[in-house]
């Protein structure tokens, strides 16, 4: 009976110890399993990373290689964008630049005589360029990457968002409209040469408050009023109440600026060269040397010229001929 109980005992023992050994191989199992589904997975994220990584390094380098290839290109880009800028603003583009003493091409003002100003640093030079109406002209002026002074018309129907254009500037001029001797394509509210004092002090005022920073005010035509001492004195005055100073453009070698100025105890700083008088490359190229003579000669100059693509295409090309000077906005000169 004994013998008995000790071989149940013994067999219960073994049926236990079987099923630990079979629980135990389950949780192996499982364990392994796991390890393996982990493994898999993460060599499976590994690949797919390290694909996502090759393609990315990819666009990299093809970016990269584009950009190479873009600044290789550069000077002929930039000739393109300006022709495609303003092709459509030059096209039937009326210049001021051809209201010289009655509409006379031959006969341009000379530079005003003056003594040579001793400076400290290396001649300076200052670029006006006039006419400025459109955001295809600010585009493509500031794309040279030089410090240009663009000087706005004031709106108009034609171009009635240069007030805003202007706001995004830090430093700008305005291009009054004043009355010419012979001019066809005149500009809305020209200044005329019989206008009362009221009239030119309440044009000014308007002038400000459309352009709130403006400092430089130059003429657009005015052959007429800038030679009329009486109209200039108005126009002084107005432009003095308001912080404002004037160049005079000088399309007439009879104005009477110089000597109100003078009156007026203020500087007179006038236009040296016109630099697109006549708008073929070749001519405005030369144009450019001679403002860069000028300026040597005399310590500072001014050049005016307009957003035509030739004009801006010569300035382009004469940046290495522009280190001679230095090449200012006008409230360094």
């Amino acid at each position: 009976m004994a013998k008995r109980k000790k071989s149940q005992k013994k067999k219960t023992n073994t049926t236990i110890l079987t099923y630990i050994a079979w629980t135990l191989a389950l949780i192996a199992l499982v364990i392994t399993a796991l390890f393996a589904g982990y493994y898999i997975g993460f060599s499976d994220g590994k690949t797919k990373t390290e694909k996502i990584r090759s393609k990315e390094n990819a666009t990299q380098r093809a970016l990269l290689k584009k950009l190479e290839n873009s600044l290789i290109k550069m000077p002929l880009s930039v000739n393109t964008r300006l022709k495609s800028v303003l092709k459509k603003e030059t096209k039937h583009y009326i210049s001021a630049s051809h209201e010289i003493d009655g509409n006379s091409l031959a006969n341009v003002p000379k530079m005003a005589k003056r003594k040579r100003v001793i400076t400290p640093h290396k001649a300076r030079l200052a670029i006006i360029i006039d006419d400025v109406g459109t955001k295809r002209q600010v585009e493509a002026i500031k794309s040279l990457k030089l410090p240009l002074t663009m000087s706005f018309l004031p709106p108009s129907k034609g171009r009635p968002n240069t007030a805003k254009l202007a706001k995004l500037e830090k430093l700008y001029m305005v291009h009054l409209p004043m009355e010419a001797q012979n001019w066809s394509a005149e500009e809305p509210n020209t200044l005329r040469i019989n206008d009362e004092q009221t009239k030119i002090s309440a044009r000014i005022k308007e002038i400000k408050e459309l352009f709130p920073k403006v400092k430089y005010i130059n003429n657009h035509t005015g052959s007429k009023f800038t030679s009329s001492e009486v109209a200039m004195n108005r126009l002084i005055f107005a432009l003095t109440a308001n912080n404002i100073h004037f160049i005079d453009s000088r399309t007439t070698a009879h104005t009477k600026a110089p000597k109100v100025l003078k009156n007026f105890g203020l500087k007179y700083m006038s236009r040296d060269v016109f630099l697109d008088h006549h708008m073929d490359k070749p001519y405005v190229l030369e144009q450019i040397k001679k403002a860069i003579k000028v300026a040597k000669s005399h310590g500072i100059a001014i050049a005016i010229g307009h957003p035509h693509k030739n004009t801006l295409q010569a300035l382009y090309e004469s940046k290495e001929l522009l280190k001679d000077v230095e090449l200012v906005y006008i409230n360094r000169l």
